[in-house]
């Protein structure tokens, strides 16, 4: 069967299970555009800007556990979007990026916004795959998802010159490739599960490779639980994955994010095993590489993740085991589990007991604005059991993985990386996935005036998304650092912010506008903001600049900006 290479790609996305596309409309891929038109089964999501686009893409990716698809015209629309291609590359998030391309006749000639993406792109994809031979095509976008979504899972770009669309082929469909998924071997699990039995204080951390799991498998959070108790082990979320176990759990051994808080790491740093279950290990997760210390580890490591070029990079691990973690799981549970597991009980409850203080909802009001402390934990009081959480990069990010109680069934999308500008398009997103679940954005008011204009997308498809704007006038994070490394230095200009009314520029898009300039406001202001169902929602929140974190605030003496 003859048919164009564009109505060829169009079909292969179809078969791949594509439903949605993020873009910016661009000339250099409009023979796509043109194909997808003729087809019900994928709706073009029209965006604001590429790294908008981008951002929804990984979002989508991550609450599907497949890879999202982003469009992108050549040169600038691509340059746009790699901050969200650095972002899915290093949270190893799975995404196919669709990108145009010169003519292949122009090739070298540095014809209009020509680029070579295969040097451009090499240190933020998995691939960069080029289409020049119209056969090829439909075995591109195969290999492209395949490569996304194997293994350490990343995003892929798939290069795709103007004038391929029109020419004709009669190549087949390249249907999905099956994963090919290691499991444990018996003696390595053998050997873990001597390991924890020996163990008087293991912890086991839980990150990224158990979102893929949670989601295609929602046994694997049963069995995860149901290890928990009945080995008795204390487990901890790592950085932004805070919905992979209940935090109201006993059994929930605290936040393993960017700075644990003195009192929690340091009884954490008593643990004689450390089981990283699903993580990737980063600097973040390891606080900087010093627990566990790199490369050689201060206690027994055991490393779980997908991928064995993953494991042992970094850190000299005692025992690694390639393969989805809720395999490992599954195959503990079928082991017995240690007879004296409750020589455990007073370690898991101790971490339960530090986690639980931390997380109570006090704190220390602001002489300044609204400490930020006030409007997460009266948006916790509101959370549906489905609720969508986004969280751009910031200081006011601490605030909710202090004062949230997240639970599996809930989901948080954010740049583990710390890309600013992620939180709106991430939002937008989640709520044209979830369109019946609430869906919460946090910001600061400087990812507010990156990406926050991808509110004109919710706006345009229908969605409803709460957006939360912590305006403390300024780049509170760098103002941080500063603060903490030259202490006694004035505060340079450089991080002042001057903002508009985050409210009636909310209005202006359509949205519902409300501001909360102080505390006694925050209770009616949040409620309101869960009342309004026809549209979406833009909270002003007038924050305090000397509340720098959910855990440290300027002293009155300092200069602030």
């Amino acid at each position: 069967m003859s048919r164009t290479v564009a109505r060829l790609l169009a079909e292969s996305l179809h078969a791949h299970d594509v439903d949605q596309i993020f873009c910016v409309p661009g000339e250099s891929y409009i023979g796509l555009t043109n194909a997808l038109a003729d087809m019900n089964s994928i709706r073009i999501v029209t965006c604001r800007h590429e790294a908008g686009a981008g951002f929804m893409a990984v979002a989508d990716g991550r609450l599907r556990a497949r890879a999202g698809v982003a469009m992108v015209s050549r040169g600038p629309g691509l340059s746009n979007a790699m901050v969200s291609l650095h972002s899915a590359y290093h949270d190893a998030t799975p995404m196919v990026m669709l990108v145009g391309q010169v003519e292949r006749g122009d090739y070298g000639r540095q014809a209009l916004q020509e680029q070579n993406y295969s040097k451009l792109l090499a240190d933020v994809t998995k691939q960069v795959i080029e289409v020049n031979e119209p056969q090829q095509a439909s075995e591109a976008i195969a290999r492209a998802f395949h490569l996304a979504e194997s293994g350490t899972q990343g995003p892929v770009a798939v290069i795709l010159p103007e004038d391929i669309f029109d020419d004709t082929t009669d190549a087949p469909i390249d249907q999905p490739r099956p994963r090919a998924l290691s499991g444990p071997r018996p003696a390595d699990l053998d050997r873990l599960a001597e390991m924890l039995a020996r163990a008087e204080r293991p912890l086991v951390l839980v990150g990224g490779a158990m979102v893929s799991d949670e989601l295609l498998d929602p046994a694997a959070t049963a069995d995860l639980r149901r290890l928990a108790e009945t080995w008795m082990l204390p487990i901890s979320p790592t950085h932004r994955r805070p919905q992979l176990f209940d935090s109201q759990h006993p059994n929930y051994g605290g936040y393993m994010g960017i700075r644990v808080p003195a009192k929690l790491i340091g009884e954490m740093q008593k643990a004689d095993l450390m089981v990283a279950l699903g993580e990737r290990m980063t600097d973040t997760v390891s606080q900087s590489y010093r627990f566990p210390k790199a490369p050689q580890p201060q206690l027994p490591f055991v490393h779980v993740w997908p991928d064995a070029n993953e494991i042992g990079r970094v850190w000299h691990v005692d025992l690694g085991i390639a393969c989805p973690p809720h395999e490992v799981i599954k195959g503990l549970l079928a082991r017995a589990a240690p007879a004296d597991a409750a020589k455990r009980r007073g370690w898991v409850a101790g971490l339960h007991a530090i986690h639980r203080e931390l997380l109570a909802p006090v704190w220390e009001p602001a002489p300044d604005g609204v400490n930020f402390a006030a409007i997460v934990c009266a948006v916790n009081k509101h959370l549906g059991p489905d609720a969508a959480v986004t969280s751009d990069a910031g200081n006011f990010g601490s605030f909710i993985h202090r004062y949230m109680d997240f639970k599996p069934g809930q989901a948080f999308l954010s740049s583990v990386v710390g890309a600013m500008g992620s939180g709106m398009p991430m939002a937008v997103a989640a709520a044209l996935r979830r369109p019946h679940a609430q869906v919460v954005a946090f910001v600061g008011d400087g990812g507010a005036l990156m990406m926050g204009n991808e509110i004109a997308t919710a706006c345009q498809y229908g969605v409803n998304p709460i957006m939360i704007i912590s305006d403390n006038g300024m780049y509170g994070t760098i103002g941080m650092h500063t603060h903490v490394r030259y202490p006694g230095r004035p505060f340079m200009d450089t991080m002042r912010l001057t903002n508009p009314d985050f409210a009636a520029w909310g209005r202006s898009f359509g949205a519902e506008g409300i501001t909360i300039a102080e505390e006694p406001e925050v209770e009616a202001g949040i409620a309101r903001a869960f009342a309004v169902k026809t549209r979406p929602v833009v909270v002003h929140c007038r924050t305090s600049a000397l509340q720098m974190s959910a855990w440290r605030r300027y002293d009155r003496g300092d200069t602030l900006p």
